[in-house]
């Protein structure tokens, strides 16, 4: 019931998923990324428990046919699974169980994974995987998100997406990109408005890690001229403040 890309990026060595899925939260069960380890991307009726397994595996350097071997023989139902592997050195396994709900297949790639079930077609795969090819000069985060959406564009599921989520990691142990979009009737576009919107806050948050100096997100944006609109404040909040804002004018109150 899903379909993802997960990746390693062969010029920076970045780790990454994108993914969505009919069913809610996806980012929250199926995501499983680690700085400097490697990527699992476990699907179709995944079993948490088992990605972390493979995850510690990949820690403990086994190569990704390795780990996926293991993870086969130690689960009796692994042909309700969808899983791919991708190891620190980039490279990549996946296996597609026979008791997936058709239409369900995968692909490997050099370093990377383009897989799903319950789509359209074995279509939707193929743009995935050849999208993820087509833009080989964009950054490693926007290429993944342009694979998803080519799955979507291709026919995506038949139940149609109700949740997606990206998680990239890059030279830090913390994560350069984690979007989820939990509920919503088209949450690849929604995915989408996100990350351009989080975009421009990257090196900010890359910067705070180390200096916590750096000062407010907003203040940060405002130096380098960027807009962006935050949340308001409750109505309550905001009636407050806009009668200390008359007051201060010499304005007298709006229900004098």
């Amino acid at each position: 019931m899903t379909f993802t890309i997960a990746a390693r990026c062969p010029e920076t060595g970045s780790l990454g998923i994108c993914i969505a899925t009919s069913s809610p939260a996806v980012g929250s069960r199926c995501v499983h990324v680690m700085h400097n380890v490697g990527v699992i991307a476990h699907q179709a009726t995944p079993e948490p428990r088992l990605a972390r397994t493979g995850m510690e595996l990949l820690r403990m350097g086994f190569k990704a046919p390795k780990v996926l071997r293991e993870l086969e023989d130690g689960d009796v139902d692994i042909e309700f699974r969808q899983i791919a592997v991708i190891d620190v050195h980039g490279t990549a396994v996946a296996r597609t169980g026979r008791n997936n709900m058709s239409h369900a297949s995968h692909k490997v790639g050099d370093g990377f994974v383009a897989l799903g079930n319950l789509l359209e077609g074995a279509h939707v795969v193929d743009a995935i995987h050849d999208a993820y090819l087509a833009h080989a000069s964009a950054p490693f985060d926007e290429r993944l998100l342009r694979a998803i959406e080519a799955g979507r564009d291709a026919g995506g599921q038949v139940e149609g997406q109700t949740s997606a989520a990206i998680l990239v990691y890059d030279r830090k142990a913390v994560a350069r990109i984690d979007l989820r979009v939990d509920l919503a009737l088209e949450p690849i576009a929604e995915l989408r408005r996100q990350f351009d919107w989080f975009q421009a806050l990257v090196p900010f948050y890359e910067e705070r890690c180390d200096n916590p100096r750096v000062g407010r997100h907003k203040d940060w944006l405002k130096e380098r001229g960027i807009e962006r609109q935050f949340g308001v404040p409750p109505p309550h909040v905001a009636a407050e403040r806009a009668a200390q804002q008359a007051q201060a004018a010499g304005q007298p109150p709006k229900d004098a």
